[in-house]
Protein backbone atom coordinates (compact mmCIF):
# COMPACT_ATOMS: atom_id res chain seq x y z
CA UNK A 1 0.00 0.00 0.00
CA UNK A 2 1.13 3.74 -0.52
CA UNK A 3 3.51 4.89 2.62
CA UNK A 4 0.50 7.50 3.94
CA UNK A 5 2.19 9.70 5.89
CA UNK A 6 1.72 13.69 7.82
CA UNK A 7 3.01 16.30 6.29
CA UNK A 8 5.09 16.69 9.37
CA UNK A 9 6.10 13.18 9.41
CA UNK A 10 10.19 13.70 9.82
CA UNK A 11 12.64 12.19 8.04
CA UNK A 12 10.72 12.00 4.61
CA UNK A 13 13.47 12.51 2.32
CA UNK A 14 15.33 8.89 3.61
CA UNK A 15 16.11 6.28 0.68
CA UNK A 16 17.61 3.56 3.14
CA UNK A 17 14.89 2.33 5.18
CA UNK A 18 13.33 -0.95 5.70
CA UNK A 19 10.11 -0.37 3.65
CA UNK A 20 11.97 0.45 0.44
CA UNK A 21 14.18 -2.47 0.91
CA UNK A 22 11.30 -4.72 1.35
CA UNK A 23 9.94 -3.04 -2.50
CA UNK A 24 12.98 -3.63 -4.10
CA UNK A 25 13.24 -7.27 -3.20
CA UNK A 26 9.29 -7.19 -4.63
CA UNK A 27 10.78 -5.52 -7.60
CA UNK A 28 13.71 -7.53 -8.12
CA UNK A 29 11.62 -11.09 -7.80
CA UNK A 30 9.45 -9.79 -11.31
CA UNK A 31 12.18 -11.32 -13.54
CA UNK A 32 12.53 -14.81 -11.35
CA UNK A 33 8.64 -14.98 -12.25
CA UNK A 34 9.13 -14.03 -16.25
CA UNK A 35 11.99 -16.72 -15.78
CA UNK A 36 9.69 -19.31 -14.01
CA UNK A 37 6.99 -18.90 -16.68
CA UNK A 38 8.83 -18.77 -19.80
CA UNK A 39 12.20 -19.92 -19.37
CA UNK A 40 11.52 -23.11 -16.94
CA UNK A 41 8.70 -23.92 -17.66
CA UNK A 42 7.16 -23.87 -14.12
CA UNK A 43 4.07 -22.60 -14.50
CA UNK A 44 2.47 -23.46 -10.88
CA UNK A 45 5.89 -22.36 -9.25
CA UNK A 46 5.24 -18.95 -10.98
CA UNK A 47 1.80 -18.59 -10.21
CA UNK A 48 2.77 -19.59 -6.34
CA UNK A 49 5.35 -16.66 -6.56
CA UNK A 50 3.30 -14.24 -8.10
CA UNK A 51 0.67 -14.92 -5.71
CA UNK A 52 3.15 -14.32 -2.94
CA UNK A 53 3.97 -10.82 -4.23
CA UNK A 54 0.99 -9.80 -4.63
CA UNK A 55 -0.12 -11.26 -1.35
CA UNK A 56 2.67 -9.10 0.34
CA UNK A 57 1.81 -5.44 -1.21
CA UNK A 58 0.59 -4.32 2.20
CA UNK A 59 3.81 -5.22 3.95
CA UNK A 60 5.95 -2.30 2.87
CA UNK A 61 3.26 -0.04 3.80
CA UNK A 62 2.42 -1.22 7.01
CA UNK A 63 6.35 -1.65 8.18
CA UNK A 64 6.68 2.37 7.17
CA UNK A 65 3.78 3.40 9.14
CA UNK A 66 4.25 0.84 12.36
CA UNK A 67 8.11 1.90 12.73
CA UNK A 68 7.89 5.54 11.46
CA UNK A 69 9.91 4.84 8.45
CA UNK A 70 7.85 6.73 6.10
CA UNK A 71 9.52 8.31 3.17
CA UNK A 72 8.87 10.43 0.22
CA UNK A 73 10.77 7.65 -1.60
CA UNK A 74 8.71 4.86 -0.74
CA UNK A 75 5.50 7.03 -1.56
CA UNK A 76 6.96 7.42 -5.11
CA UNK A 77 8.46 3.77 -5.32
CA UNK A 78 5.50 1.87 -3.89
CA UNK A 79 2.89 2.53 -6.56
CA UNK A 80 5.95 2.24 -9.12
CA UNK A 81 6.28 -1.43 -7.95
CA UNK A 82 2.45 -1.97 -8.40
CA UNK A 83 2.17 -0.66 -11.58
CA UNK A 84 5.19 -2.57 -12.93
CA UNK A 85 4.12 -5.87 -11.50
CA UNK A 86 0.59 -6.00 -12.62
CA UNK A 87 1.69 -4.75 -16.35
CA UNK A 88 4.38 -7.65 -16.05
CA UNK A 89 1.33 -10.41 -14.63
CA UNK A 90 -0.53 -8.94 -17.56
CA UNK A 91 1.50 -8.77 -20.61
CA UNK A 92 3.17 -12.53 -19.43
CA UNK A 93 0.01 -14.58 -18.24
CA UNK A 94 -1.96 -13.11 -21.58
CA UNK A 95 0.69 -14.53 -23.54
CA UNK A 96 0.85 -17.53 -22.00
CA UNK A 97 -2.50 -17.86 -22.82
CA UNK A 98 -4.04 -18.18 -19.53
CA UNK A 99 -6.65 -14.73 -19.57
CA UNK A 100 -8.33 -13.96 -22.39
CA UNK A 101 -6.96 -11.09 -24.62
CA UNK A 102 -9.61 -9.03 -23.97
CA UNK A 103 -9.69 -9.32 -20.18
CA UNK A 104 -5.52 -8.90 -20.45
CA UNK A 105 -6.11 -5.65 -22.40
CA UNK A 106 -9.09 -4.31 -19.84
CA UNK A 107 -6.68 -4.75 -17.33
CA UNK A 108 -3.59 -3.21 -19.05
CA UNK A 109 -5.69 0.15 -20.46
CA UNK A 110 -6.05 0.82 -17.04
CA UNK A 111 -2.83 0.68 -15.93
CA UNK A 112 -1.86 2.93 -18.83
CA UNK A 113 -4.39 5.45 -18.48
CA UNK A 114 -4.05 6.41 -14.38
CA UNK A 115 0.33 6.18 -14.99
CA UNK A 116 0.03 8.42 -17.93
CA UNK A 117 -2.52 10.68 -15.56
CA UNK A 118 0.17 11.00 -12.95
CA UNK A 119 2.76 11.63 -15.60
CA UNK A 120 0.74 14.59 -16.62
CA UNK A 121 -0.52 16.03 -13.55
CA UNK A 122 3.42 15.91 -12.18
CA UNK A 123 3.89 17.78 -15.43
CA UNK A 124 1.47 20.57 -14.60
CA UNK A 125 2.66 20.81 -11.30
CA UNK A 126 0.00 19.08 -9.32
CA UNK A 127 0.21 18.51 -5.64
CA UNK A 128 0.90 14.83 -5.16
CA UNK A 129 -2.15 12.65 -4.93
CA UNK A 130 -2.01 9.55 -2.28
CA UNK A 131 -3.22 5.97 -3.61
CA UNK A 132 -6.69 5.45 -2.75
CA UNK A 133 -8.04 2.82 -1.32
CA UNK A 134 -10.67 1.75 -3.94
CA UNK A 135 -7.69 1.39 -6.11
CA UNK A 136 -5.58 -0.40 -4.11
CA UNK A 137 -8.27 -2.99 -3.74
CA UNK A 138 -8.50 -3.27 -7.11
CA UNK A 139 -5.31 -4.17 -7.86
CA UNK A 140 -4.97 -6.51 -4.76
CA UNK A 141 -7.86 -8.47 -6.40
CA UNK A 142 -6.31 -8.40 -9.67
CA UNK A 143 -3.04 -10.16 -7.96
CA UNK A 144 -5.32 -12.10 -6.77
CA UNK A 145 -6.72 -13.58 -10.18
CA UNK A 146 -4.02 -13.69 -12.00
CA UNK A 147 -2.41 -16.04 -10.21
CA UNK A 148 -5.42 -17.91 -9.83
CA UNK A 149 -5.63 -17.53 -13.68
CA UNK A 150 -2.40 -19.83 -13.87
CA UNK A 151 -3.02 -22.62 -11.52
CA UNK A 152 -6.21 -22.67 -13.51
CA UNK A 153 -4.90 -23.16 -16.23
CA UNK A 154 -5.26 -27.04 -17.06
CA UNK A 155 -7.45 -29.61 -17.93
CA UNK A 156 -6.43 -31.38 -14.20
CA UNK A 157 -9.89 -31.59 -11.75
CA UNK A 158 -8.34 -29.66 -9.09
CA UNK A 159 -7.75 -26.74 -11.55
CA UNK A 160 -11.21 -26.12 -11.63
CA UNK A 161 -12.19 -24.29 -8.47
CA UNK A 162 -9.32 -21.95 -8.89
CA UNK A 163 -10.82 -20.93 -12.58
CA UNK A 164 -13.71 -19.99 -11.28
CA UNK A 165 -11.87 -17.99 -8.29
CA UNK A 166 -9.77 -16.07 -10.45
CA UNK A 167 -13.14 -15.07 -12.80
CA UNK A 168 -14.80 -14.06 -9.76
CA UNK A 169 -11.88 -12.28 -8.22
CA UNK A 170 -10.83 -11.11 -11.43
CA UNK A 171 -14.21 -9.51 -12.40
CA UNK A 172 -14.24 -7.75 -8.75
CA UNK A 173 -10.41 -6.13 -8.95
CA UNK A 174 -10.99 -4.87 -12.75
CA UNK A 175 -14.66 -3.27 -11.79
CA UNK A 176 -12.95 -1.64 -8.51
CA UNK A 177 -9.43 -0.60 -10.70
CA UNK A 178 -11.88 1.42 -13.27
CA UNK A 179 -14.09 2.70 -10.34
CA UNK A 180 -10.99 4.25 -9.41
CA UNK A 181 -9.62 5.50 -12.69
CA UNK A 182 -12.70 8.11 -12.73
CA UNK A 183 -12.54 8.51 -8.57
CA UNK A 184 -9.19 9.63 -9.37
CA UNK A 185 -10.61 13.10 -11.62
CA UNK A 186 -12.04 15.04 -9.19
CA UNK A 187 -9.31 14.39 -7.03
CA UNK A 188 -6.63 15.29 -9.65
CA UNK A 189 -8.51 18.56 -10.52
CA UNK A 190 -8.00 19.49 -6.84
CA UNK A 191 -4.41 18.46 -6.39
CA UNK A 192 -3.90 20.63 -9.94
CA UNK A 193 -5.62 23.35 -8.44
CA UNK A 194 -3.31 23.10 -5.30
CA UNK A 195 -0.23 22.71 -7.05
CA UNK A 196 -0.82 26.49 -8.65
CA UNK A 197 -1.95 27.80 -5.36
CA UNK A 198 1.39 26.66 -3.75
CA UNK A 199 3.57 27.87 -6.47
CA UNK A 200 1.82 31.50 -7.08
CA UNK A 201 1.78 31.96 -3.23
CA UNK A 202 5.75 30.78 -3.13
CA UNK A 203 6.44 33.78 -6.30
CA UNK A 204 4.39 36.35 -4.38
CA UNK A 205 5.66 35.45 -0.89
Amino acid sequence: MGHGAAPEDPGLDRIVTVPNAITLVRLACIPLFVWLLFGADRQIAAALLLGALGATDWVDGFVARRYHQVSTLGKVLDPVADRVLVATAVITITIHGAVPVWFGAATLAREVVVSVAVLLLASLGAKRIDVLWVGKAGTFALMFSYPAFLLGDGDARWQRPFLVLAWVTGIIGLTLAWVAAGTYLPVARKALAAGRKARTEGATS
